[in-house]
C-alpha cells in the first residue's frame, strides 16, 4: 500500500518544486489558502496549499505553518511591506488616472494598501481625448504631479501623440500594451490558456464573452470571473506591474 505524502509547513524560505512546471522557489509568504514561491531569478508565483509539490526530492503536501504569525514580514498584495494599522495619509495634490472604470478597481485592489500609505488618489480617466482638458484644469506643477494610464497605447496613434503633449516634467503618461485592462490578468488566474483573439472592428470583452462562453454581461464577468480572482500582484502580467509602479513613484517624487 502506497504511503500518504507526509505534511510539510511551509515556512519562510523552505525550497519548494512544483514538478508540474518544474518551477523551483523558495517560501517567500503564506497566505490562509496560497503559497508564494520565488526562484532564484526573483519570479515569484504563487499556487493553492496542498498536495502536489516535492521538497528534498520527495511528494510533499504543503500545508499552512502553524506559527500564530508570519516569520518575516507582512506583504501587501503589489508585493511591498505591509505597514499594520498604519493611517491613510492625507491625499497628496498629485494625482494619477487610469483609462476606464476597471482599471480603477484593479489597481485599487493590488495597490490599494499603498496608496493609501502614499496619500495617492486614483481615478478613473473616460477616454485620453479628456486629458487636455484635464491636465488644463489640474495644472501639473512640482509637488502637484500628473500621471496617466492609457490602455493599448500604440506609437503613432492618436492617442500616443496626445500623450507626447501632454507628457513632461511635471505629467507622465505612460501606456500598456493591452487591449483592455482585462488581459493584463494572467489567462491561468481565470482559468484559460489564453485570452482569445477577437476580429477588429468587433468589440472586444463582448467578443472575449462570447468566445469563452461567458456570461453577456461584462460588468459581471469583470467582477466575478476576473477581479474576483486577483489575490495579489503575481496574478498579473509584468507589463503592467512596471507602468503602474512607475506612476507611483513619478507622483511621489516631491
Amino acid at each position: 500500500m502506497k504511503k500518504p505524502a507526509p505534511s510539510v509547513e511551509a515556512e519562510i524560505d523552505l525550497v519548494v518544486e512544483d514538478p508540474s512546471s518544474g518551477f523551483v522557489g523558495a517560501v517567500v509568504r503564506c497566505e490562509k489558502d496560497v503559497v508564494h514561491l520565488e526562484d532564484r531569478f526573483g519570479k515569484v508565483r504563487g499556487y493553492p496549499l496542498g498536495p502536489g509539490f516535492w521538497v528534498d526530492g520527495r511528494p510533499v503536501v504543503l500545508v499552512r505553518p502553524k506559527q500564530a504569525g508570519p516569520s518575516g514580514p507582512m506583504r501587501s498584495a503589489s508585493g511591498s511591506t505591509y505597514m499594520a494599522g498604519a493611517r491613510a495619509r492625507v491625499a497628496r495634490a498629485g494625482r494619477i488616472y487610469v483609462e476606464g472604470k476597471h482599471d480603477a478597481e484593479l489597481v485599487e485592489k493590488v495597490w490599494g494598501h499603498d496608496l493609501r500609505v502614499e496619500g495617492v488618489v486614483v481615478e478613473p480617466l473616460h477616454g485620453v481625448d479628456d486629458l487636455p482638458a484635464i491636465v488644463k484644469e489640474f495644472r501639473p506643477t512640482q509637488g502637484r504631479r500628473l500621471g496617466v494610464l492609457v490602455d493599448h497605447l500604440v506609437r503613432g496613434s492618436k492617442e500616443s501623440r496626445i500623450a507626447e503633449q501632454i507628457t513632461g516634467e511635471h505629467a507622465l503618461v505612460v501606456g500598456h500594451p493591452f487591449i483592455d485592462i482585462w488581459q493584463a490578468v494572467k489567462p491561468q488566474v481565470v482559468g484559460i490558456t489564453a485570452w482569445p483573439v477577437i476580429p477588429k472592428g468587433q468589440p472586444w470583452k463582448e467578443g472575449v464573452c462570447t468566445a469563452l462562453g461567458w456570461e453577456d454581461d461584462t460588468g459581471y464577468v469583470w467582477a466575478q470571473r476576473i477581479l474576483a480572482r486577483v489575490k495579489s500582484f503575481t496574478d498579473l502580467e509584468p507589463e503592467l506591474l512596471g507602468r503602474v509602479e512607475e506612476l507611483i513613484d513619478f507622483v511621489t517624487t516631491d
